[in-house]
């Protein structure tokens, strides 16, 4: 049937979301860096929420890829 479209785009937002919870825990420290979100450290919570939906497309990829 070919490449299911959900491994490479599980991928992308599982990677992308391991580099933003990276930043978010090395600067979380950095009280002026997040000033202008109020105090969020919002790498760290986009950074959670991309690599769940990763893993979760890469998860029903798998799913499907078993029928």
């Amino acid at each position: 049937m070919g490449l299911d479209i959900r491994f490479p785009i599980g991928m992308m937002f599982t990677l992308l979301g391991l580099m933003l919870l990276a930043t978010g825990l090395f600067t979380g420290g950095d009280a002026a860096m997040y000033k202008l979100s109020l105090g969020i450290n919002i790498n760290l919570l986009w950074g959670a929420v991309l690599f769940i939906f990763g893993l979760l497309m890469w998860g029903t990829a798998y799913l499907g890829s078993k029928k």
